[in-house]
């Protein structure tokens, strides 16, 4: 986030149409994301699993809106108390008013707050499609709460609301750290507890519908713009240059992936352009105010690239990432936000030079301490609350439920029901035939 929207300003300007109106259709746009999410997880899964797939991401526009009301925005933007949490004036967001404006940016309170809650209600879902096929519904709902009191509202708080990490200067813009490796590192947490889908590494589990991920990915980078550009708040040159920078990133990542693909396995794919696309966009995130236009092609391309030799990486170690979660948005996290200490050119949102602009490596090993610090406390917090749930309550399902399929267990629906085409057609084709009789 931009620094100017750390604090509520003593002094206010009035109220600015302009950016209030940018704020607000940045909120909206990152909204979109989660069922764009939706979409891209759950063309990805088999057809067994497709609702479940959507339905754990859709839920958390649920929950996390009622938790963000009640305490959450108050905890991560309510002042400073020790650099680990904010206060609590603004539970149930209270002692707000219409006119409250946030910082010098002209924009009300209220729509920051919307804003946020937008990034508070994507970063759970993102967990979900490292666990497709295998978890309880009610569990999985337990634990976005618990995870977003313990984990993200904290996170949010140490990267934008004062915390520590802010005043030691880590630079993430809009989620490299408190979304993106925050979400990976607590998908690994949680899969280290829980195991492995049944058939993992020998049964085939290919995605059931390509053209929902396809959706889904271009979805997301609409979205994205908001999620990116928004986080400015105001609408300035800086949210312009983020603007662009998003969008090249994300083409020279999805290029990156391609090329890589082709080089190891020998095709371009569907798949692999959207992963891609999504892996430049994680890894824009970060730092797309701090590179150039020629930095953001650098970013892409090595994140593109980096993220698809990661995604195998859990057939190597043994641990099942359902839909690459950890390789791309966490390493994408990790890669984006490293990246900063390079290539930060010091003459666009941030003041401060990376080691290719002559800044010395201080602000890499800043970002190294950003980065490290919420993926430790993201993945550990993670899989002490889903091995607390898996004791309770049982997370996974039972295995002859996943192999049957958990969307009719678990929701009393499937994602296509065909019985009723197949009856239409089965009695068109009896029609006709009488009809053919008649006329004979």
């Amino acid at each position: 986030m931009a620094p100017a929207i750390i604090m509520l300003a003593e002094k206010t300007p009035p109220l600015d149409p302009g950016n209030t109106a940018f704020l607000l259709l940045s909120s909206a746009l990152v909204m979109l994301m989660t069922p764009g999410l939706a979409f891209f997880y759950g063309g990805m899964v088999r057809v067994k699993s497709a609702l479940n797939m959507l339905m754990m991401s859709f839920i958390s526009l649920g929950i996390i809106t009622l938790l963000w009301t009640g305490y959450g925005f108050s905890f991560a933007f309510d002042g400073d108390n020790g650099g680990f949490l904010g206060g609590t004036s603004w539970l149930g967001l209270r002692h707000i008013a219409n006119n409250d404006l946030w910082g010098a940016t002209g924009t009300p309170v209220f729509a920051f707050a919307a804003f946020q809650l937008m990034f508070a209600i994507i970063t759970p879902a993102l967990i979900s499609g490292a666990l497709a096929d295998r978890v309880k519904f009610t569990a999985w709902s337990v634990f976005i709460a618990l995870w977003a009191t313990v984990v993200y509202f904290p996170v949010a708080h140490w990267v934008w609301g004062g915390g520590w990490l802010a005043k030691k200067g880590v630079i993430d813009f809009a989620g490299g750290t408190a979304v993106h490796i925050n979400a990976g590192a607590a998908a690994l947490g949680v899969i280290l507890v829980i195991g492995k889908r049944v058939g993992f590494k020998r049964d085939p589990m290919r995605p059931h519908s390509m053209p929902w991920v396809m959706l889904g990915a271009g979805l997301l980078w609409f979205g994205w713009f908001g999620f990116n550009a928004g986080s400015e708040i105001t609408a300035d040159g800086l949210a312009s240059l983020v603007f662009i920078n998003t969008q090249i990133a994300t083409a020279a990542a999805m290029i990156g992936w391609l090329l890589y693909e082709r080089w190891r396995h020998g095709s371009f794919t569907t798949l692999g352009a959207a992963s891609g696309a999504v892996a430049g966009l994680v890894a824009i995130t970060p730092s797309c105010s701090s590179v150039s236009p020629l930095g953001a092609i650098a970013v892409g391309v090595i994140a593109g690239v980096i993220c698809a030799a990661a995604v195998g990486l859990k057939y190597r170690f043994n641990y099942d990432d359902s839909l690459d979660v950890v390789g791309v948005h966490m390493i994408g996290g990790i890669v984006g936000s490293l990246l900063i200490g390079l290539l930060s050119t010091g003459h666009v949102g941030a003041d401060v030079k990376g080691v290719f602009y002559g800044g010395g490596w201080h602000q890499f090993g800043i970002q190294a301490i950003g980065v490290f610090s919420v993926l430790g406390y993201s993945l550990v917090c993670a899989a002490i609350l889903a091995k607390l749930i898996d004791m309770a309550m049982g997370f996974r399902v039972p295995e002859e439920i996943e192999i049957s399929g958990i969307d009719q267990a678990e929701h009393a629906e499937t994602a296509y029901d065909f019985t009723g085409v197949g009856s239409a057609v089965r009695g068109e084709g009896i029609s006709s035939v009488a009809t053919k009789k008649v006329d004979a």
